[in-house]
């Protein structure tokens, strides 16, 4: 049975930059509101841009470092979909919380895993992220990072302790998504053998019962079958 996640859940992707930030921060107040609410609209607004300035002096005017906008990002998740590494250092150092989920369970941390934001993804590691937490498939930050070729992110994910066999709810690893979801180059088989060399159950199957090693086959992954094949594959 083929499976694609991207046909299974049309919900917007972790990490499409244009998409997300291609709307106005909504929920926020309209344009005129005033007091609290018009400080905490500047406020994510600067945070969508990276705009350090805004930011520092708001927050010294008192603005809530996490507040939300009707989606429920906080101005840390909206730098982070920005990829606006100052700012996110700003927020962090003020204070912002980094496993704060939005509405979609997208966090600063776990939308940094699945992006490629390696920087913000460093700074959320040492504010404190939780490795356990997930998104709204059910997977760590590791699972994402791996279909989509996130090479020095799966490797400090696995530094840094992430769960290597976590299952999410469509029945995947991190090491099936990167077979089954990935083009087989480069990019995942490096990924495949790091996840190898952490001690990743190769022969932990999807819900169908087929496993990596099946599914590299079917796929002509030579390379990634001779790695899981090494591994004790089946």
């Amino acid at each position: 049975m083929r499976l694609n996640r991207r046909s299974l859940l049309a919900v917007p992707a972790l990490g499409f930059v244009a998409a997300a930030l291609g709307r106005a921060v909504s929920g926020t107040p309209a344009s005129g509101a005033t007091g609290r609410d018009a400080m905490t609209e500047s406020f994510l607004k600067a945070a969508a841009r990276g705009d350090t300035g805004t930011l520092r002096r708001l927050i010294g005017e008192g603005a809530p470092v996490d507040s939300r906008d009707g989606r429920g990002r906080t101005a840390l998740l909206l730098a982070t979909i920005a990829d606006a590494p100052e700012a996110a250092r700003l927020l962090i150092a003020s204070g912002a919380d980094v496993n704060a989920q939005d509405d979609q369970l997208d966090s600063p941390y776990l939308y940094a895993g699945a992006a490629g934001r390696l920087e913000i993804l460093k700074m959320t590691l040492a504010a404190g992220a939780n490795l356990g937490s997930t998104n709204r498939y059910g997977g760590t930050a590791l699972i994402p990072a791996c279909e989509r070729g996130h090479v020095a992110v799966v490797k400090l994910l696995l530094e840094s302790g992430v769960d290597v066999d976590h299952v999410n709810r469509l029945g995947w690893t991190g090491l099936l998504e990167a077979v089954i979801l990935g083009n087989g180059g480069p990019a995942h088989i490096e990924i495949v053998q790091l996840l190898v060399d952490e001690g990743a159950d190769v022969n932990l199957a999807d819900r169908d019962g087929v496993t990596p090693l099946q599914h590299a086959r079917r796929k002509g992954q030579a390379e990634i079958v001779r790695i899981l094949e090494r591994a004790g594959g089946r």
